[in-house]
């Protein structure tokens, strides 16, 4: 083969493979017609890799943050955000780094978004060279995400919402689902009070017969529930009766394979939970949406994902206006965002 004919035929297998690999397909059924909107929140970023997506709304639209940087523990990943304004979303900026020193530098984690009733949001996230050594710092914007705080360290033995969102409880407390890696898997809740104090429960579970991790709230009229990524293969979950004070003893939700992987659970104003996750015992695909109106038997809906790759550490939230939003890991190289009509699912 002549050689300019050998480049045309590299090149044109080579741009139809990266056209498929940047391209996505329809949500596969049942439950299509739910669909509203995917997305891609980015297409160009000064990044190769990106994980563990958080969303909130705002009064102007939503905001959407993530991790980024050459890979995962890798010391330029910092915390990068996107506003979407109803017809677009930003172009990226990082609005935290771990930087230290003009020499020395250490990667962030997990960003965690929350807006507050006023508006004022709060960026919690996680600075440290892993897991077992890591610290929370948080920054607040009182303008909807264009400005930002210095970084704040929360307090010795605090590390704040893990990696999902918190919940605002009826006392004024908002309770952050937390857990830490230094001392075998274990979950606790930690809260902020009126008065800016921070408490927490002890462990919720032992870290070795049923090893847990991020948890996420979900709440059945007055009780609560936590549902968490485990090693156990299964998701686990536990109840409070007293607003997250105290809680029952974790247990392993059998329907609900787990291959430890991050999830994420939201309650519906209608009255049922909503959990995004990999239902898979091993491996980050199929991405799955499961529905629930008790919080012990669930039932897939929808897959977001089924093709070969990571598609994995969602966030999903309500809005307002009923629709739900879900942003997650697309490949490691995109934040992908799916709405849809809770009314369809």
């Amino acid at each position: 083969m002549r050689p300019i004919l050998t480049f045309i035929l590299v090149f044109t297998v080579f741009s139809s493979l990266s056209a498929q690999e940047e391209s996505f397909s329809p949500l596969t059924t049942p439950g299509h017609s739910a669909l509203i909107t995917q997305e891609f929140i980015y297409t160009e970023a000064p990044f190769p890799q990106c994980h563990a997506s958080t969303i909130t709304p705002t009064k102007t639209g939503l905001l959407a943050a993530w991790f980024g940087g050459t890979h995962e523990k890798n010391d330029d990943v910092e915390i990068w955000v996107s506003h979407f304004d109803g017809k677009g979303w930003s172009k990226v900026r990082s609005v935290a780094n771990g930087i230290q020193s003009k020499d020395f530098r250490y990667p962030c984690w997990n960003p965690v978004l929350f807006t507050q009733p006023d508006g004022e949001i709060l960026l919690f996230y996680k600075v440290g060279a892993d897991p077992r050594t890591w610290w929370g710092e948080l920054i607040t914007s009182v303008d909807n995400g264009k400005t930002w705080t210095n970084p704040v360290k929360l307090p010795e033995g605090i590390v704040g919402p893990i990696k999902n969102k918190p919940e605002l409880l009826s006392d004024g407390r908002l309770l952050c689902p937390t857990s830490t890696e230094d001392n075998g898997w274990r979950v606790h809740m930690e809260w902020l009070d009126s008065a800016e104090k921070w408490d927490k429960t002890a462990p919720l579970n032992n870290g070795e017969e049923l090893a847990a991790i991020q948890p996420a709230i979900l709440k059945w009229g007055d009780r609560l529930q936590i549902v968490c990524r485990t090693r156990q293969k299964q998701i686990s979950s536990a109840w409070s009766d007293d607003l997250g004070k105290t809680w029952s003893e974790m247990t392993l939700l059998k329907d609900l394979p787990n291959p430890n992987s991050g999830i994420d659970a939201v309650s519906l104003k209608d009255g049922r939970g909503i959990l995004i996750y990999n239902n898979t015992p091993r491996g980050r695909s199929p991405l799955n949406v499961a529905l629930s109106s008790d919080g012990n038997s669930w039932k897939d809906v929808l897959i977001l994902e089924d093709q070969p790759g990571e598609y994995s550490y969602p966030a999903v939230i309500q809005t307002t206006d009923g629709k739900i939003h879900i942003t997650y890991t697309w490949k490691r190289r995109r934040v992908k965002h799916v709405i849809l009509d809770a009314t369809k699912i």
